[in-house]
């Protein structure tokens, strides 16, 4: 199987974004669906998508797509999908399963019979009854929308959002993946200094210095199709040795990272060495209204506290007020906010220049960017 299809599965808003990456690192025939990027590829790019993609949430690998209105019909059709070519006579596989607007709704139903569909083709492939599933690991979803069943096999394992550098967090932190897109949708470049004030555990000021860095988000973790039998042999390590050959060592960055928590400063700095750039961050506990900004033509990516507690509203409720008052100085500078607050605009006194709708998890939350001026140019 050389030409193969795989699907970068994105969080809602950010299909863009995934499909800029997915463009950047070569790859051909891309299709953009809801939550999903689509693109050719070949067996030997799995770890090249898996390394590199820093918004997608997972790399699955597309097996087949069909009509399916009955349990007979799934099973006839899975079973005609070429499984003995891509699980490995000892792999142990689980089926997951999801149905949207389908005829077969029984999700638990749907996975048995996938299960023992792709049982009885990998009899007919190995010719034995009986599979130890002593091996690598492979996750079959079957995806049902509107009767069209999507079958894939996951070959991330853990979401991509894990780096590996997270250890600790604090309460209701960004996934990574949506940290490095907030990163990469503002005008932020390596050459301009970046301040994140409500840094928290650090994850936007790492994700950051990640990206400036060039640094793969994938480096230092492990990932399902490690195992496979289907990927050369040679594949991974070479793709990581190239992977650390293309990170930026020498270039200098100027981020800066604060929170007035003194215990989520010491946890952003354990992140941030993890990861390998806490030598390229500022990290400092103060609150924000102390910070002395003396650079021009900055940017400012942040995710301040929110208050769902009548409390705590009214407070959080002053502190975008006062956001507003203090950054309204900074008149060279951009500013990227990201909160649930309907009422962000109001408070801020400043209607964003643009406004878009993400998700954090199932949490519904807008991302405000206030452009200021291009720096001219040196």
């Amino acid at each position: 199987m050389e030409n193969i299809k795989l699907i970068a599965t994105a969080t809602f808003g950010l299909e863009a974004i995934v499909k800029r990456e997915v463009e950047s690192l070569g790859f051909k025939d891309i299709q953009v669906e809801n939550g999903k990027v689509i693109f050719s590829a070949k067996l030997e790019d799995i770890p090249k998508a898996n390394l590199w993609l820093r918004t997608a949430d997972r790399v699955l690998l597309l097996v087949g797509e069909f009509k399916a209105l009955s349990f007979e019909e799934l099973f006839e059709k899975t079973k005609a999908l070429p499984w003995g070519d891509l699980i490995s006579k000892d792999g142990e596989f689980t089926v997951t399963g999801k149905s949207i607007k389908s005829k077969l709704y029984s999700v638990p139903d749907c996975q048995a019979i996938v299960k023992k569909s792709v049982v009885e083709k990998m009899k007919q492939k190995y010719n034995t009854e009986w599979f130890e599933e002593t091996g690598a690991k492979y996750t079959i979803q079957v995806a049902l929308l509107k009767d069209i069943a999507t079958l894939t096999i996951d070959t991330s394992g853990v979401g991509l959002h894990k780096r590996g550098y997270r250890k600790e967090a604090m309460l209701a932190p960004l996934k990574e993946t949506l940290a490095a897109a907030l990163v990469q949708l503002s005008f932020w470049t390596h050459e301009r200094v970046l301040l994140d004030p409500f840094c928290g555990s650090g994850t936007i000021a790492i994700e950051a210095a990640m990206i400036g860095r060039n640094i793969a988000p994938g480096l230092n973790r492990k990932f399902a199709s490690e195992e496979w039998d289907i990927i050369p042999e040679g594949v991974w390590k070479k793709e990581r040795v190239d992977a650390f050959k293309a990170i930026k060592h020498d270039r200098e960055l100027k981020i800066y990272a604060s929170d007035m928590d003194k215990r989520a400063i010491d946890i952003a700095k354990d992140n941030a060495f993890k990861a390998g750039v806490d030598d390229v961050i500022d990290f400092k506990a103060r609150k924000f209204s102390t910070i002395n900004i003396k650079n021009s033509f900055g940017v400012i990516i942040t995710n301040p506290p929110y208050g769902e507690r009548i409390g705590e509203k009214k407070q959080v409720d002053e502190l975008y007020k006062q956001m507003g008052r203090e950054f309204n100085d900074l008149r060279t500078w951009s500013k990227y906010i990201i909160t649930s607050e309907e009422n962000f605009e109001k408070l801020y006194g400043k209607k964003a220049a643009k406004k878009r709708k993400l998700y954090n998890g199932r949490i519904k939350i807008d991302y405000y960017q206030y452009f200021g001026p291009r720096p001219k140019k040196s």
